[in-house]
């Protein structure tokens, strides 16, 4: 008979939740992972909370950052998941090898990715397994995120809520790091 824990990942399996890559910066360092935990945790006010693996060297410099981007994938940006989910800031500079542009408090913008928001973190929670949650408060949305401010006709942008890059769509990426590695906070 299958375990607790084979039966919940079997049913959550079920569930393929979208992905995104979140990216952040502090003191000229910039970190970004792909994310395949996260979700809208607030009505009002909006929140959204994402949870970052410990192992991650974004993990190791989110804990000192203020503002994160949410990045959302469209089943054309393969390549940048792969980037960002099968390399480690540890050992290579992910942001040298695509375009991007600084956004709030420096947090890099991945230009391919103009579906995404920058928030500014409300709370950090390590309950004790893999990751940790991020909340956020969102402070701009696409486009704008990079604190230009456009109007409110052009922050409308597209309401097309399907097409999004699923973990079934990158079954086959090894991350650049084993959930169970773990980095004690610096």
């Amino acid at each position: 008979m299958a375990s607790t824990d084979d039966r919940f990942d079997q049913l959550v399996a079920r569930l393929e939740p979208a992905l995104a890559i979140v990216t952040t910066a502090i003191d000229g360092s910039r970190a970004g992972c792909l994310v395949g935990f996260h979700s809208r945790c607030g009505i009002e006010p909006p929140r959204y909370a994402i949870w970052i693996s410990k192992a991650n060297y974004t993990y190791r410099i989110g804990v000192f950052a203020e503002r994160f981007a949410v990045h959302f994938l469209r089943p054309g940006d393969h390549d940048l998941a792969a980037l960002f989910a099968t390399t480690s800031g540890d050992d290579v500079d992910k942001f040298a090898r695509c375009t991007w542009s600084a956004g709030l408090d420096d947090v890099p913008l991945l230009v391919r990715l103009p579906d995404r928001f920058v928030g500014r973190r409300v709370a950090l929670l390590d309950a004790g397994p893999d990751h940790v949650c991020v909340v956020l408060e969102p402070e701009a949305v696409g486009d704008d995120a990079d604190g230009d401010h456009a109007d409110e006709d052009d922050a409308a942008g597209d309401d097309d809520r399907s097409g999004w890059l699923t973990t079934g769509d990158v079954q086959g990426l090894t991350p650049g790091h084993a959930a169970n590695e773990r980095h004690p906070p610096t």
